[in-house]
């Protein structure tokens, strides 16, 4: 318990920091932050986290698991979808099906699931949400997202844009660059600096979070976004999670991979939704309100698979 209140003290301190900050400053300001995380911040801080994580085990198989949640959701939001039309005789627009189906796949297993599995469980299972985040996350949204969103698209877009980017991501360069430093010894001066920077980085992403949370102020979707939140983040944890003894995986390991399953939506599926002209209302409302939600379900996950 105590544990627990020093990171919602953390998480919330610094989210509601970032929020008073993101309404006084300009609206450059987390344009830049954001920049800079992206290509500086969160690769340095995955190096230096690589350095102390161990590898060992079942590690490969975290992206699999990210793939399997990611096509669940997918299916879920698509049973959801059928039942509304079965149940209500009303069919929605094809952008708001499309944003329904991201917020249920994709979560914030980054910006938000890093500091929060740092926090919990430290840095030697940091690795199993690096790999759920990059290998899984990351593909999934960049992938099968933009499949989709092209799919339930309203209009005319640039979908090699999107595929590019993942290509030239720093993160997954970072990653691999981290692989091959894992070995290379490093004096102790600057590892300790290396640390402060990567904490800091962390510190910077709830910031931004908060900054960007204080710009959404759209609530009109609010039942829907709430049904592909209760996919996103229950019913997928719940079905996944009570599986993974099967694949080997147990303890801390799972702890770290039901807590990457139950982030509220990513930020991408807003890039998505705004870039494939799809329903913005309801991945704004959907970001907002997972993100509020994840304070009351993360100490039930954490009770649910616990560790000891």
């Amino acid at each position: 318990m105590t544990n627990l209140l020093k990171l919602y003290v953390k998480l919330v301190s610094l989210v509601l920091l970032g929020f008073i900050l993101g309404r006084k400053l300009p609206a450059a300001v987390p344009i830049r932050l954001a920049q800079f995380l992206f290509w500086v911040g969160v690769p340095i801080s995955i190096v230096a986290f690589l350095r102390k994580t161990d590898l060992s085990g079942q590690i490969w198989i975290a992206p699999a698991i990210a793939h399997l949640a990611i096509f669940l959701g997918a299916l879920l939001a698509w049973i959801g979808m059928k039942w509304q039309v079965l149940f209500t005789k009303t069919v929605p627009r094809q952008p708001t099906q499309g944003s329904f189906l991201l917020a249920a796949m994709v979560g914030n297993t980054g910006y938000l699931g890093y500091p929060i599995t740092l926090a919990v469980v430290g840095t030697q299972y940091f690795a199993w949400a690096l790999f759920y985040d990059l290998l899984g996350t990351t593909l999934g949204a960049y992938g099968l997202g933009v499949a989709l969103a092209a799919r339930f698209s309203s209009g005319v877009h640039n979908r090699g844009e999107i595929v590019k980017a993942i290509l030239i991501n720093p993160a997954l360069w970072s990653f691999g660059l981290g692989l091959l430093l894992r070995q290379v010894v490093i004096a102790t001066t600057v590892e300790f600096y290396l640390d402060i920077f990567a904490w800091s980085a962390v510190a910077l992403s709830l910031l931004l979070i908060g900054m960007r949370l204080s710009k959404l102020n759209s609530w009109h979707s609010l039942p829907q976004a709430g049904m592909s939140l209760g996919i996103k983040m229950l019913l997928v944890p719940l079905i996944l999670g009570s599986t993974l003894p099967l694949f080997g995986i147990t303890g801390a390991a799972a702890q770290v991979i039901v807590l990457q399953m139950a982030m509220p939506p990513a930020f991408a599926t807003l890039v998505l939704a705004e870039t494939f002209n799809l329903d913005r209302d309801l991945a704004v409302t959907a970001l907002a309100v997972g993100a509020i939600v994840l304070l009351v379900t993360l100490p039930v996950w954490l009770w649910l698979f616990s560790v000891g």
